[in-house]
């Protein structure tokens, strides 16, 4: 994918370099130095800087439609099949042969914490801003928190034990901050800050209008919800009823917001068009592009399309698109129709394979430069639903589940579970309840970087060791699933980070 990097000028326009040294030879100043102090004077200096974090999550090296590297081709999904020349380090994901020098994972650790540190200005320089309107003043917090918290929750589950940073820091502070904190430390801030976006907020429940593409009550509860419920998989099993429990209080709290009756009112194929993403009743949370604009547009249409076809972009294709791994293609189900839209062959002399198809802008405002107008969709109500199924079925509820289960099934016109379960193929493939859930998940949900983060919940690390070795090696093209071993349940702590101070930033076994 096109590796889309934007400069953040809204956030860069508030740093002043500190004043010029007076003319004496025993006066020493720091020519790095900076200040912030004066240039957060009025409310709309703090909304300038809240934009700013929100624009840092469409760097090609953070959480939007870029990041499959780091999400969906670590899982049995997506791969980058080519281990030549530029493909390298990245076919190190999904080969499983990541070293702590990868410069894309380096990478990926620098843009999350960039977005850490822009809600950390915010935090601690808001209080030095005079707000005649203090709802103004308690949204802007809620943002930053959300926003903070979205990332800190994406870090720890990707490295386990992170740096926890929740001020802005001053250089000598800097060093001190340097080690990391012990999982469940982390989200405990996580769950601090979700619960007082939820709380303490004047959010409204759902995005609309102006405020599509910003924080809600809605996907603050689905955040803390999913925050739980991996809590509750794990971390410490000895909490796992009161984890589970907050999952659903939380994740039913986000379901209740919802303005639809049943999913099945809304066509699968609305969720993707982009003539509907700002009036789709199923989105909740998304990183906003605009259709036409060089720096602004989606990608994702054009990158995704194999040479010699049309159906994603009016942009010619030369590659191979986005490849599947036919492991996916091989669960889906006769008949699902979301195979037919996400997914085709292609079928040219040079690309016979997979690729994605489920973004799609062939519109003359994409044009033929590929300017897509697709929104990357963070947070839909069909992920919420198989969320609730996941809970009540970790709870024992399986009928409850159950019913979650075939809200979705039904929506894509497939038979309900209990008819299914009576085909010898699914209940051979999915003989538990918990792996038809997890089956659902990676058909409904493909493509939208969910797949790594589920598998990560849904087994222990022996057990996903167990998993992919159990697979077939012909279903992977060049990714070797030998390579798969205990190790890769968290990412080598990069290189650069970690020679700080290799007693505070700790190696993640195995590297």
């Amino acid at each position: 994918m096109k590796k889309k990097l934007i400069t953040i000028a809204c956030l860069a326009a508030f740093i002043a370099i500190s004043p010029a040294c007076k003319k004496s030879f025993l006066t020493e100043h720091d020519p790095n130095a900076i200040t912030l102090d004066n240039n957060f004077k009025s409310p709309n200096d703090i909304l300038l800087a809240v934009n700013g974090i929100y624009e840092s999550l469409r760097s090609s090296n953070n959480i939007g439609e870029s990041s499959d590297l780091w999400t969906d081709q670590r899982s049995d999904d997506t791969g980058t099949n080519d281990n030549q020349s530029n493909a390298g380090e990245p076919f190190q994901f999904n080969n499983f042969s990541l070293v702590p020098s990868n410069t894309y994972l380096k990478s990926h650790w620098v843009s999350l914490y960039g977005t850490v540190t822009r809600a950390n200005v915010v935090l601690s320089y808001i209080d030095k801003v005079p707000f005649a309107d203090q709802s103004q003043k308690l949204q802007y917090i809620a943002e930053a928190k959300f926003l903070r918290s979205l990332i800190y929750f994406h870090l720890v589950r990707l490295w386990g034990d992170v740096p926890l940073v929740t001020k802005q820091l001053s250089a000598p502070e800097v060093a001190a901050a340097t080690f990391r904190e012990k999982q469940a430390t982390v989200y405990a801030q996580i769950v601090t800050d979700l619960k007082d976006v939820i709380n303490n907020s004047p959010l409204p429940n759902l995005q609309t209008g102006a405020g599509i593409g910003r924080a809600s009550k809605a996907a603050a509860n689905v955040l803390l919800g999913q925050v739980y419920l991996t809590m509750a998989t794990t971390l410490n099993q000895s909490d796992r009823q009161a984890n589970l429990t907050n999952a659903k209080t939380y994740l039913t709290n986000a379901y209740n917001m919802r303005t639809f009756g049943a999913l099945s009112s809304i066509p699968y194929t609305d969720v993707f068009d982009v003539n509907k993403k700002a009036t789709c009743p199923e989105l909740i949370f998304q990183i906003v592009n605009k259709q036409g604009d060089i720096n602004f547009s989606s990608s994702l249409a054009a990158n995704n399309q194999a040479k010699g076809e049309t159906i994603n972009s009016q942009k010619a294709a030369s590659g191979v698109g986005y490849n599947v791994t036919h492991d996916l293609i091989n669960d889906y189900e006769t008949g699902d129709p979301r195979k037919d839209f996400s997914v085709k062959y292609a079928n040219d002399p040079i690309v016979k394979d997979w690729f994605v198809t489920k973004f799609r802008d062939v519109s003359d405002g994409a044009g033929k430069l590929g300017y897509g107008g697709n929104d990357w969709i963070l947070m839909r109500y069909a992920d919420v639903i198989l969320m609730l199924a996941e809970v009540n079925n970790d709870l024992g509820d399986d009928a409850t589940a159950i019913q979650y289960l075939d809200m979705v099934r039904a929506r894509a016109g497939m038979p309900a579970y209990a008819a299914s379960i009576l085909n010898s193929d699914y209940a051979t493939k999915y003989p538990t309840l918990k792996l038809a859930i997890l089956h659902e998940r990676r058909v409904e949900l493909a493509f939208e970087h969910h797949r790594w983060f589920d598998l990560l919940r849904a087994f222990t690390t022996d057990q996903l060791v167990a998993y992919f070795k159990g697979k077939a090696q012909a279903n992977f093209g060049s990714a070797q699933l030998s390579n798969f071993t205990t190790k890769d349940r968290f990412y080598p702590i990069p290189f650069d980070e970690y020679k700080l101070n290799p007693t505070k930033m700790y190696q993640n076994p195995g590297y």
